[in-house]
């Protein structure tokens, strides 16, 4: 393709100009009445949309009021051009045909999940659809050109989905790689009904768990470990996916189980012996070599193996030993709950999720799992039901609260277009990550664990535990045991109904604030 200027003078002279908007010299999109625009301000003004202060209209907003600089619409600006969709007449920006983002991702969509016969893949209608109504097409386009020069690309997917080249399965997922990029196709696959649902955590072991073993040179170690994934740590996992939910933590423990078992039969080889002829010797001997978490999780494999009969029956598993971390004190408290209700700099979710644990004593793992129906109006009070009865929510963290969820992140592709979860994911239907959040809030001085301790012990110095328990959501036990450790007891407290949580029992004094 040859070039229409001779110089790079001349590209400078015809092609390059002062961009009115951001004031920086760049290739010019346009000229509009204010002056030339280069593309990055042109992308965003054709984007910004909106009440029309001029005509009253709602519609894009590109141009700028002259005087006070407010934004207004085509026609009260003056412009020569239009920004209206050759298809579907939507105002907005324009790519090639003058389709709008919506329409030309329907079109790539269309192509790319063709069945042969010149229309999308009939089972592949639910996830056409979901993808075309994300509240932010240009996100879709986006995904579909990232890394269109690697292999497992989105585009290179979507085809081979479309052709049924992938079947419909979970287990076809799992072989897939980059993995990233095939667990994120898989969850929406799932969110839009093609794939039966399953636990993201369970679908990433299993994903894991075939790299896993195609690691092992011993076949014999690559059947026992199989066998034990199989028939101990899945069925663990599907068991806690169906009481509750899995956890990251989770997660990473069942692959720590397996990591470890792998080991642990490779040191018995070394050592020429087997899982079979294993001794109490060998067992002691390990234990010595090896740090508690290790010990922890091999403890799992040695009674499945000596259940199944994999090894000697009559072997002795040392105790576990449990370790806590200590609670921040009341000071350091009330010092982090008041940084986070002023520090407007911290993003608005984790200053909600950090009030949560500091007024409320939740773990991560249950916050993110709040939705917005949690989050109960009872006339002016604010209601967070995170026990029996709700908790009422004191000001000014009532306020707060209502502000992120009208402004909540991540609300504008298909994966969470229609989110319930107070603290949406980047994944499809799926929440924040707990412990991504935990790290989060760590940066801004807010360790999740230490905040929860001090939390819990707080409300146990002033209310009985069998009120804490049930107004928090925890058991009696761990409320009672918790609230041994306090050094008080429960015959400090008057006499009287102590069944339910008094209304308004968190407190948030001035000085939080």
């Amino acid at each position: 393709m040859s070039r229409t200027y001779a110089t790079d003078e001349q590209y400078e002279r015809w092609y390059m100009a002062e961009c009115c908007r951001c004031g920086r010299r760049k290739h010019r999109a346009g000229h509009w009445p204010d002056g030339y625009v280069c593309r990055t301000c042109s992308d965003r003004a054709v984007r910004t949309r909106g009440t029309c202060p001029g005509c009253g209209q709602d519609r894009a907003l590109p141009g700028l009021r002259p005087g006070d600089g407010a934004a207004i619409c085509t026609t009260c600006a003056g412009f020569s051009q239009s920004f209206d969709c050759s298809r579907c007449g939507f105002e907005g920006k324009l790519l090639g045909g003058r389709l709008c983002e919506r329409c030309t991702l329907t079109d790539r969509l269309t192509v790319l999940l063709d069945d042969g016969t010149g229309r999308v893949r009939p089972a592949l209608v639910p996830l056409f659809d979901l993808l075309v109504a994300m509240d932010k097409p240009s996100s879709g386009l986006a995904w579909l050109a990232m890394r269109r020069d690697q292999p497992g690309n989105a585009t290179q997917r979507l085809r081979q989905l479309g052709l049924g080249q992938i079947p419909l399965t979970h287990d076809a997922f799992h072989e897939l790689q980059p993995w990233r990029s095939a667990a994120h196709l898989e969850e929406l696959l799932m969110a839009s009904g093609v794939l039966p649902a399953v636990d993201k955590y369970i679908c990433s072991f299993q994903r894991w768990l075939h790299g896993h073993l195609a690691d092992i040179a011993d076949p014999e170690h690559v059947k026992t470990i199989r066998l034990f994934a199989t028939w101990r740590v899945l069925p663990r996992l599907r068991a806690r996916a169906e009481q509750s939910h899995i956890t990251p933590s989770v997660r990473r423990f069942a692959a720590d189980q397996v990591k470890h078992a792998t080991s642990f039969l490779q040191w018995l080889g070394e050592r020429n012996t087997t899982l079979a002829s294993c001794s109490q010797i060998d067992i002691d001997a390990w234990w010595a070599e090896n740090s508690e978490h290790g010990r922890t999780c091999l403890r799992a494999f040695l009674n499945w193996a000596m259940q199944s009969r994999h090894c000697r029956r009559s072997l002795s598993i040392p105790a576990m030993k449990t370790t806590r971390r200590a609670p921040l004190s009341e000071d350091e408290r009330l010092d982090a709950l008041g940084r986070l209700l002023a520090d407007q700099e911290i993003p608005m979710h984790l200053r909600i999720a950090g009030v949560i644990v500091l007024l409320y004593a939740q773990p991560l793992t249950r916050v993110v799992r709040l939705t917005v129906d949690d989050v109960v109006r009872d006339g002016d009070a604010v209601l967070l039901r995170i026990g029996e009865p709700a908790s009422p929510v004191p000001a000014p963290v009532d306020s707060l609260l209502l502000e992120h969820i009208a402004n909540r992140d991540n609300m504008g592709t298909a994966t969470d277009s229609t989110s319930r979860w107070l603290f949406p994911g980047r994944r499809a239907g799926q929440p924040f990550r707990p412990d991504h959040l935990a790290a989060l809030l760590n940066k801004v001085g807010v360790p999740a664990a230490a905040a929860r301790g001090a939390a819990i012990r707080q409300q146990l110095l002033e209310m009985p535990a069998p009120v804490v328990a049930e107004a928090l959501g925890y058991h009696d036990k761990t409320t009672t045991r918790l609230r041994n450790e306090t050094g008080g007891t429960w015959s400090r407290y008057a006499p009287g109904e102590h069944g339910r949580s008094p209304a308004g029992w968190v407190r948030l004094s001035s000085d939080d604030s």
